[in-house]
């Protein structure tokens, strides 16, 4: 089997890590590109002592490590987006915020995201949790939650008011979503994609998107489906059944690009 053809399976959840790690599907993207091209531009280069879904991330760490955020953000992130962007990250070491989303995210062990920062394997854990700790200090934010299985809507509104937030509803359908969203606006989106009449979740959150701007996770068991990278896509999503510590690394990671919830 070629290189290629190893890698081709892990690329939509790389590029689910690079939006998670920047808040762009553009800014993410360009990054994973610039990761395909090193690769193909040195091949004998990829580290073949792993297993491939490692040594791709580990080269995208490489570029994510030696590219300035000046050029990458530029000429994809609005003015103030970027500042908020800049304040939170001066504020938080960036390679904590790397942990907690190979870990709780993209379900890598400690010790393999030890190998991707270049940490020791007990520094790991340390740095999850003042990831966890800064992030969830400076965020709160009021939740609408669209999901038609009732199980599931408990879990994530359980999450949800674990981490401090407020949940303003749970939609089941496309249009009592855009319903409770328009009566009492959120501050954060949690959308599944199928919904109770067949409507669609993605339809949802586009009625509401059209209305006021406001950052969405959308939840989903067939994630590559949303991350080929060749139209607008979620910037946030998880994987059906999704682990608490996934759901509360995507949320706080999405607050933490969100302009509203800047403290005073």
């Amino acid at each position: 089997m070629s290189l290629g053809q190893q890698l081709a399976p892990h690329l939509p959840f790389l590029r689910r890590y690079g939006r998670a790690l920047t808040g762009s599907q553009a800014q993410g993207d360009r990054y994973v590109r610039a990761t395909l091209e090193a690769i193909v531009a040195a091949p004998d280069q990829f580290p073949r002592d792993v297993d491939p879904r490692l040594g791709l991330y580990r080269t995208f760490q490489a570029i994510w490590n030696s590219t300035n955020f000046d050029e990458v953000a530029a000429d994809d992130v609005a003015e103030e987006q970027e500042v908020v962007a800049r304040a939170r990250l001066s504020r938080m070491t960036p390679l904590s915020r790397q942990a907690l989303l190979l870990t709780a995210m993209e379900g890598f062990t400690p010790e393999d995201a030890a190998y991707l920062i270049e940490v020791d394997a007990a520094e790991v854990d340390a740095l999850v949790a003042e990831a966890l700790a800064e992030i969830e200090k400076q965020t709160r934010a009021r939740v609408l939650v669209i999901e038609d299985e009732p199980i599931i809507a408990m879990d994530i509104e359980s999450i949800v008011r674990d981490l401090g937030h407020e949940v303003t509803g749970v939609a089941v359908t496309r249009d009592e979503a855009v319903a409770l969203a328009m009566e009492d606006r959120p501050g954060l989106v949690l959308a599944d994609i199928q919904l109770a009449d067949d409507s669609s979740g993605i339809d949802a959150v586009k009625d509401i998107l059209a209305e006021f701007n406001v950052p969405v996770i959308f939840i989903t068991a067939f994630p590559e489906r949303l991350l080929t990278g060749e139209r607008p896509e979620p910037t946030f999503l998880i994987t059906k059944p999704f682990q608490r510590s996934t759901v509360k690394a995507a949320i706080s990671q999405a607050l933490f690009f969100d302009e509203s919830t800047v403290p005073a």
